[in-house]
């Protein structure tokens, strides 16, 4: 018997045969190619894949990967993704959510769906405003937005994704942006995580809250505001081609960070922290980082990986039925019964 050639896929083979229907413009339509060129380098089928969704501009995705997919409710994507993945685990599910959809009404489902630890990646797009209802301010609007809902500028304190995640438990918290080319790289990151892997993607809306992210995704702007992180280096940040590196360092007697400059290339010298992403509390550190004060901290933030949520209840089921005959009849008559006799 002649060996079957293995078939070689392409991101083209990620794309459906749907229009792509968002504003010219959004950030999606860079996440959606990053996510495209992604799959076919982790190997990814389309028969043994699945995408979940929810309710918003980000939402649309299911459409738009030639995959299996479902668009389903309001914030409740992560409960339709964990009944995928009991009914078969060995699915390679994804879910897609935004900040509305994911951190408001579905707070809730986040917030399990990652104590939990669901073997799955969770995608969820920042653009920091409601897009698809025309540009209501969101729980991750910063203090002042307008909108509106908020034609006066929201008081409200917005929530930090990657700070929620890791305080529900989440052993995977990484950022990235929507037209970063390291953002493959983060996918795959998050990919190869056993167990639920969080990613913060920063979403351009180029309608309701254009340019909000400006201040570190533009290239010229990059060196100052970018960190990004990789397991086992240093801390770096700057322009290290002039000499205006600088590092993230540990201030000892306030046990916070902090930036220094490091002179000549030596880092060691000037104390910059070499990320440990198995480290929790260097990773809630990083995503509390003032944004101004200090550069935005990128890549992988966090990875540890646990016990899933799947293997334990396929475990559990397992004990459950061992020595044990499968027998509908017996099941359906346990409990009391009742003869009815002929008059």
């Amino acid at each position: 018997m002649n060996d079957m050639t293995p078939i070689t896929l392409t991101p083209k083979d990620w794309e459906t045969d749907q229009e792509v229907r968002w504003c010219p413009g959004c950030g999606d339509y860079a996440i959606l190619k990053a996510v495209q060129r992604t799959l076919p380098e982790i190997g990814a089928t389309p028969a043994n894949t699945v995408f979940v969704s929810g309710i918003g501009c980000s939402s649309r995705f299911p459409y738009y990967i030639e995959s299996y997919g479902f668009h389903t409710i309001h914030g409740r994507a992560p409960a339709f993704a964990t009944g995928v993945k009991l009914a078969n685990p060995s699915l390679d599910v994804w879910i897609v959510t935004g900040d509305g959809d994911g951190l408001s009404i579905g707070g809730n489902h986040m917030m399990h769906i990652l104590r939990r630890n669901l073997d799955c990646q969770i995608l969820l797009f920042n653009n920091e405003i409601y897009g698809l209802t025309k540009g209501q301010y969101s729980p991750t609007s910063r203090e002042g937005t307008r909108s509106p809902s908020t034609p006066f500028g929201s008081v409200d304190h917005p929530a930090k994704p990657a700070a929620f995640a890791l305080g529900s438990g989440a052993r995977f918290v990484a950022r990235g942006f929507d037209v970063s080319k390291k953002l493959p790289d983060v996918l795959k990151a998050a990919h190869a995580h056993k167990g639920a892997a969080f990613v913060e993607i920063f979403q351009n809306c180029i309608v309701y809250n254009k340019d909000v992210f400006a201040d570190f995704t533009e290239k010229k702007k990059a060196d100052d505001g970018q960190l990004w992180l990789e397991n086992g280096k240093p801390m770096l940040f700057g322009n290290m081609k002039v000499g205006s590196t600088k590092g993230i360092a540990l201030d000892r007697q306030k046990l916070t960070l902090k930036v220094v400059d490091v002179v000549d290339g030596d880092w060691q010298a000037a104390d910059v922290i070499v990320h440990d992403v198995t480290n929790r509390s260097l990773a809630h550190m990083l995503v509390e980082m003032p944004f101004g004060l200090f550069p935005m901290a990128l890549g992988v933030l966090y990875d540890d990986p646990a016990p899933t949520f799947e293997s334990a209840v396929i475990a559990q089921n397992a004990m459950a039925a061992k020595g044990k005959v499968p027998d509908i009849q017996k099941l359906v008559s346990q409990g009391q019964t009742w003869t009815v006799a002929k008059a």
